[in-house]
């Protein structure tokens, strides 16, 4: 297979980087420049010449969430409601029955990762905690790029609860090999993705008590979370 990467900048000009090959000739160089060059804007970095195979994308997705419950979940669904008629967001949301706080992301993948699936139960039954309250009394946009943001839910002092329990779950996983602890782990809830940025605000509290974490397998580009197995929090 063979990938060229074409890169342009003000300093470095257009250059390009060629795997599993050599550089193209003069000719073929200056074809590819000026396709790079009046591609559209949204074009990625790299590129796949026609008749060579694109790499596989993956398939399976691995994470740790909590699920708020039914009555949580539409009310999540209100307060988004009302984001989307106020600042007229037009993304589209994300399905109710998919609403969920992550805990930790253990990755995607090519196929179903069975062997990290066991791995990650074992880990969690490790886990005792007791349950615990979860409010979210803000919302807005995560700043950090300036197209399709995730506008979500936030909490103050009604996440520290939640953060320590991350922080549990992450160092179980970091001493089965298959994880770790997030310093700047962020609890949040992403209501859907959308280029408009909204400024971040108070909210009526959305609360819930915490009973149970689950293991989600998530069908990437299907829209499916599937839970695995779930794990109580008892007193």
């Amino acid at each position: 297979m063979l990938v060229i990467s074409i890169r342009s900048s003000a300093r470095h000009g257009v250059s390009w980087i060629i795997r599993r090959g050599r550089a193209p000739a003069v000719q073929e160089r200056r074809r590819l420049i000026s396709l790079f060059m009046n591609a559209p804007h949204h074009m990625p970095e790299q590129f796949f010449l026609p008749g060579f195979e694109a790499p596989p994308q993956p398939t399976d997705r691995l994470f740790f969430a909590l699920i708020p419950p039914p009555d949580a979940a539409a009310a999540i669904a209100r307060q988004r409601g009302l984001l989307r008629d106020q600042y007229g967001v037009r993304g589209k949301p994300i399905g109710i029955g998919r609403l969920h706080v992550t805990l930790s992301h253990l990755g995607d993948y090519l196929s179903f990762p069975q062997d990290l699936v066991n791995a990650a139960m074992t880990a969690a039954a490790s886990i005792k905690a007791a349950p615990f309250e979860v409010v979210f009394d803000r919302a807005g946009s995560f700043r950090g790029r300036p197209r399709n943001r995730p506008l979500v839910l936030l909490g103050g002092d009604g996440v520290g609860a939640l953060a320590a329990f991350q922080q549990a779950l992450g160092g179980a996983l970091e001493t089965a090999g298959i994880g770790k602890a997030n310093a700047h782990y962020t609890p949040h809830v992403t209501l859907l993705y959308d280029n408009r940025f909204i400024p971040m605000q108070a909210i009526e509290p959305i609360a819930w008590r915490t009973s149970e974490f689950v293991l989600v397998h998530s069908l990437l580009g299907q829209t499916r979370h599937i839970p695995l197995a779930r794990w109580p929090l008892l007193p």
